[in-house]
């Protein structure tokens, strides 16, 4: 309890202080809002029904998009492993890829897919596939070679070994890609809402701001920690049921 308690103070502090600071004058409230008056914007907020169904659209889009990137990125970090020459060829090229702003192509997704859902989810595959194929590869390289000698001393077959020793074993690693994969995927996605203003809380941020309700606008951002923190969650739970500690 003492890591959430300590959590929980410095949240508690931080919003004390930025209380103050606004209330003092010395923050203006049209960039920052007073963390009193989150409450009333969250009420109106979800009157308005800008808080339940945005926040499950949200979460469906950055589900979708982390879930294809792992179907595919996983399946390709290992090939990447399996095939050393493969892996030391085309490792570079995805980390240069890696470092692209694929958000800034939106014109061209637009183009493509149409202004609609398949343009952000398919934003936030691009951004979600390449940590984790760089992760999957790299947990893989990762397990000791002494764990692949005892399996193959039990005589363990190839789908065996992969199974009973080298996926547990660098299941660490590939969920380390995975919540990289999240978090690049849920930005992303956020953004493109943002840009093109539609879909879930990227698009409620957008509209408190242009509406000038900086509280609503800070509880649109609050609501999109809270989706990160859900996944985040749920991403451990999955770890923690794949390799029991």
């Amino acid at each position: 309890m003492k890591p959430a308690l300590a959590g929980v103070l410095g949240v508690v502090s931080l919003a004390i202080v930025i209380e103050l600071a606004v209330q003092a004058g010395w923050v203006s409230s049209l960039v920052v809002a007073r963390p009193s008056a989150l409450p009333a914007a969250f009420m109106r907020l979800w009157s308005e029904g800008f808080v339940a169904g945005p926040v499950g659209i949200t979460l469906a889009q950055a589900f979708t998009a982390t879930g294809a990137a792992a179907a595919l990125g996983i399946p390709w970090g290992y090939w990447l492993w399996r095939k050393p020459v493969l892996g030391e060829a085309y490792t570079p090229w995805i980390g240069a890829a890696f470092a692209a702003p694929t958000v800034l192509l939106f014109p061209l997704f637009l183009v493509l897919f149409g202004r609609g859902y398949a343009t952000t989810v398919f934003v936030g595959f691009i951004a979600a596939v390449i940590p984790i194929v760089l992760k999957t590869r790299e947990a893989f390289l990762g397990v000791p070679k002494v764990l692949l000698d005892v399996g193959r001393s039990f005589r363990l077959s190839g789908a065996a070994l992969l199974r009973r020793v080298a996926f547990p074993a660098a299941v660490p690693g590939i969920f380390t890609g995975l919540r990289l994969g999240l978090i690049y995927a849920l930005v992303n996605i956020i953004g493109m809402e943002f840009l093109i203003d539609f879909g879930g809380l990227g698009r409620i941020v957008s509209e408190m701001y242009f509406r000038f309700e900086i509280p609503g606008m800070y509880v649109a951002i609050l609501l999109i920690v809270l989706v990160s923190w859900t996944f985040l969650a749920a991403l451990s739970r999955l770890e923690t049921w794949l390799r029991p500690r």
